[in-house]
Formats: structure tokens, C-alpha cells, sequence
């Protein structure tokens, strides 16, 4: 049954490997090549946002694993998915230069 207090944010949006058809919600200059669940959970936790993630598959894309995070409506801002998206770009590059 459908939530109503809860707003879902799915990993595709973030996704930039997928065109705005397949699921992108933002664009590709503040998309992630094959973001992870563990990426975004991450973000989540460093915006400090209470949130739920889910393994689910994206609607869209059926056959494809997928999952999103769920967020009670009055964290939420207008902004989120966008600081999400800066935030999973930060932590990756930062990961990315450890393993160098």
C-alpha cells in the first residue's frame, strides 16, 4: 500500500549511463556512471536525511535490479535529489582517489 507521507527516490534518477526515457531525472553534468545503492545510502546519511532503502526494480527498466530510498515527506526539500546527486559525486570522487 502506497505511502502518502513518504516521497521515493529511486537510484536510476542518478543513473547517467540511462537516457531522461529510461529513468534519468537529472541532467548529465550532475549524473553518476553507475551510481550503487551503497553510494546512495551514503549521501543519504551525510545530508542526514531518515530514510529507508528498498531493493526493488525500477519500473521503467523491469529486468534491471534497481532499488530507492524512501524519505518522510517533511525532511524533504525541494533541492534534495540534486544535493543527493553533488553529495554521491563527492563521496565517489573521493573513493576514487583513495584507491589511487
Amino acid at each position: 500500500m502506497k505511502d502518502y507521507n513518504r516521497i521515493v527516490i529511486w537510484l536510476d534518477y542518478f543513473n547517467s549511463a540511462l537516457t531522461r526515457k529510461e529513468g534519468r531525472r537529472l541532467p548529465l553534468n550532475k549524473s553518476i556512471k553507475n551510481p550503487t545503492d551503497e553510494l546512495l545510502s551514503k549521501a543519504a546519511k551525510r545530508l542526514n536525511l531518515t530514510f529507508e532503502y528498498k531493493d526493488a526494480t525500477y519500473p521503467k527498466r523491469s529486468l534491471v535490479k534497481s532499488g530507492y530510498i524512501s524519505i518522510k515527506k517533511k525532511k524533504i526539500k525541494s533541492k534534495t535529489v540534486s544535493e543527493l546527486a553533488s553529495t554521491m559525486s563527492l563521496i565517489k570522487s573521493k573513493d576514487k582517489n583513495r584507491n589511487n
